[in-house]
């Protein structure tokens, strides 16, 4: 085994003293000369045709600098797969708190008043607000200028493997149900925010809390209909992510609008009640699956799916594709049919949210692997041991699995849970689900997918690293920092991963989604060093008069190989060679991450292998109902996570800990309440999170399997940390009580209910 300096140490985070001690500058934090505030007018209504609207009692308010309607700019549409949004409404609102009008003022209250003084008239629209209703024929039409679309689907997929639904005609067991899943909000500490402000020369910078930057300049060169090069975005610190933040919101492309009509710098900050009322959360779906067994081997799956995308498309295409997908590969299934409709209603948009698809389909097919389990009655973890996906193989959607360890996360979460020991205890109960996650999807970009690095040594023997992906609490700069540390052999707290991306001199990415950063941005960094270091072992060969090739670096100093002697510090070589040789300019080694050549963009049925490598899991979680109120207590939960190898083990169990809870709120309290297309739950006191009083024991195991693609081994743990988590503890429930919930989140309403249908007695 191979012993590290850096890699495999559990050192603190890099960013970690600047935000504790408020450092870190956030997008908010932000003051410019002049600056402006920003708010928008939103609509009432779910659906609605806009008359008119009135803003001259809003232009005329002392301090009010810029008052936009559709009516008075020139916006185009956009969207990362379908062009169908505006920033403003423009003839119809289709969701309640669609923006209509937006003003800049001097300060908060100005802009406030601003807004109470625009009047828009509506004619109020009978909305669509079911996925399903809304494709029934005569339903309400939510885009009725796009003459294409029919019974509002705005997207499908239809296709099969194998022998698709014929290979059922091969089980001897069916089992079959409809499951459905809510829509979350991801709940991130600081909400929306961007400042925008125009130059003479015509660019426009604007500051914002981006996960992918670089993609964000895209879709807002085209709202604004401007060349792209005439856009900077710069991205400060940003306060959580979670998919929230990853496409551009119109929050961008209003605030560049107004920022050009008032001829200053704008910022735009959304409240709370903003963020959750206009934000862009978790997909929901119907699922109606079938699972069929020859014994005790999978066979066939079939599978439909009914997805609600809210108002506009935005990437709830792929977000489905990973739900029809993505679960198939844990098992050797050879035999699938899968169809979905992506709907167009008249709520919120959807978007990307940790998982992004893939939970949303593992809660029904795990729900069902347990059935199975149970009328085939042969243990759950038994029947997925048998059907595991194994190292060398290349799965029905042809993903090549050149590192699996499902089977050992399998044993090792059942071996420290005591699966196989536990007794039955009443109204206790366990359950587990496996997942599989891509590390790194090539799906994001049709001519680039990679990641690209800069990594500079000055005199003082200082490193800066330089990527374009963005750190949004994930722990991504830390780890960057120990990779760094590893290649070029210089202390970590030597190197500085600069927390900003910038347009103008980052490095193009793609930005942080599809648990790619650790996996494509860790091999730039690590390429980048490389290059670095070859570079000063040449130049400290030339002046210590020693073979490169004899030389090597650790702990920032010159030894060689064969006697271990030390001849040099980095620091005295960095000092002569950048200001003698180099005129001051810093040793650099640039580098870019290229995905290999068999990894490659699926085709429309989603066959390919997509992925550089493959993150497999199990949990098991332990519950307690009180049958009584209906209130299901989680108590402990057992990770077993491939996690290819542990680069940073404690931000590892911290991801882990992370993902368990958020998807203990999703299993259990976490959902969008509407009244007649209007949201009711726009605050964290109605929007119930997990509190800390209530988190249980996490158990976390780490298990390492050495992914050939991965920096040093490693492959993805953000999102995997979540995906299993509502199956196991939905399984747990069942095994406690013997009622199955298949519709999230596990109310006890619901709970309550299903157990007076079952017949139980309360004690």
């Amino acid at each position: 085994m191979v012993e590290y300096s850096y890699i495999g140490k559990s050192l603190p985070r890099v960013d970690g003293r600047a935000k504790v001690t408020g450092e870190a500058v956030y997008t908010a934090d932000i003051q410019l000369p002049g600056l402006l505030v920003g708010k928008i007018k939103r609509s009432p209504y779910p659906f609605a045709r806009i008359i008119n609207i009135n803003t001259s009692r809003a232009q005329k308010l002392a301090g009010v600098r810029a008052v936009i309607t559709a009516g008075d700019i020139t916006q185009f549409p956009y969207g990362p797969m379908i062009a169908d949004e505006l920033p403003l409404a423009d003839g119809h609102v289709r969701y309640a708190g669609e923006g209509v009008a937006a003003v800049a003022a001097i300060d908060d209250e100005t802009a406030a008043e601003a807004l109470d003084l625009i009047e828009v008239e509506y004619e109020e629209l009978t909305p669509a607000l079911d996925p399903e209703e809304a494709m029934a024929p005569g339903a309400p039409v939510v885009h009725p200028e796009r003459e294409t679309v029919k019974l509002n689907v705005a997207y499908s997929f239809d296709f099969a493997r194998g022998e698709g639904e014929a290979a059922f005609r091969q089980a001897d067991l069916v089992v079959a149900d409809r499951f459905s899943t809510q829509a979350q909000y991801q709940a991130y500490l600081e909400p929306q925010a961007c400042i925008a402000q125009w130059h003479d020369s015509g660019k426009l910078t604007v500051w914002g809390a981006l996960q992918a930057p670089f993609r964000a300049r895209t879709l807002l060169a085209l709202a604004l209909g401007i060349p792209e090069h005439q856009i900077r975005i710069v991205q400060p610190y940003i306060g959580g992510g979670f998919g929230g933040k990853l496409y551009l919101q119109p929050n961008l492309p209003i605030c560049a609008l107004l920022a050009r009509q008032a001829g200053r710098p704008v910022k735009l900050v959304y409240t709370r009640e903003e963020d959750f009322i206009s934000g862009r959360p978790r997909i929901s779906e119907i699922i109606d699956l079938r699972l069929g067994f020859k014994g005790t081997t999978l066979v066939a799956k079939s599978v439909r799916v009914t997805a609600d995308c809210g108002a506009y498309c935005g990437c709830t295409p792929a977000v489905v594709a990973t739900s029809l997908v993505y679960p198939d590969n844990l098992y050797r299934l050879a035999n699938t049919r899968a169809s979905a409709s992506i709907v167009y209603t008249n709520k919120i948009p959807r978007s990307a949210c940790r998982g992004f698809g893939n939970l949303e389909m593992l809660f029904a097919t795990e729900s069902l692997m347990d059935v199975a389990a149970e009328r085939l009655g042969i243990d759950p973890a038994e029947l997925r041991l048998k059907n595991c996906a194994q190292k060398g193989d290349v799965t029905a959607h042809g993903w090549v699995l050149n590192s699996c360890g499902l089977s050992d996360s399998i044993l090792l979460a059942t071996e420290k849970s005591r699966w196989t020991d536990w007794k039955w205890k009443r109204n206790r109960g366990m359950g587990m689900a496996c997942q599989v996650h891509i590390s790194g999807k090539k799906a994001m970009h049709p001519l680039y997918d990679g990641s690209a690095a800069i990594v500079s040594l000055d005199q003082l023997g200082k490193v800066k690293v330089i990527s374009g992906e963005s750190e949004l609490g994930q722990g991504a700069n830390t780890v960057f920092a120990q990779i760094a540390a590893e290649e070029l052999g210089i202390d970590a707290a030597d190197i500085e991963v600069l927390p900003v991306v910038d347009s103008d001199f980052s490095p193009y990415c793609i930005g942080t989604a599809a648990s790619r950063v650790t996996m494509l941005g860790g091999n730039a960094v690590r390429l980048a060093a490389r290059d670095a270091r070859r570079q000063l072992l040449k130049y400290a060969a030339a002046k210590l008069g020693i073979g490169a090739d004899e030389l090597q670096i650790r702990d920032g100093r010159f030894y060689v190989k064969a006697s271990a002697r030390e001849v040099a510090t980095v620091k005295a070589v960095a000092n002569d060679i950048v200001l003698s040789k180099l005129g001051g300019v810093p040793i650099t080694g640039r580098a870019e991450y290229i995905v290999p050549d068999d990894v490659v963009m699926p085709d429309k049925t989603q066959y390919g292998n997509c992925s550089v490598g493959y993150a497999f899991s199990t949990q098991v979680a332990e519950v307690e109902v009180d049958t009584e109120t209906g209130k299901v207590e989680v108590l402990n939960v057992w990770v077993g996570e491939d996690v290819g190898k542990a680069l940073n083990p404690g931000l590892c169990e911290g991801q882990i800990e992370g993902g368990v809870v958020q998807g203990i709120g999703y299993a259990l309290s976490e959902d969008y309440y509407w009244k007649e297309g209007r949201l009711l739950t726009t605050d964290f006191r109605d929007y119930k999170l997990p509190v800390f009083a209530g988190i249980p024991e996490i158990h976390s195991i780490l298990i390492e399997t050495n992914e050939p693609a991965g920096p040093f081994g490693a492959k993805s743990i953000g999102e995997p940390a979540i995906n299993p988590t509502a199956a196991a503890i939905a399984n747990a429930v069942y095994d406690a009580v013997g009622v199955r919930i298949k519709a999230l989140p596990i109310t006890p309403e619901k709970l309550l209910q299903a157990l007076k249908d079952k017949g139980k007695k309360k004690p």
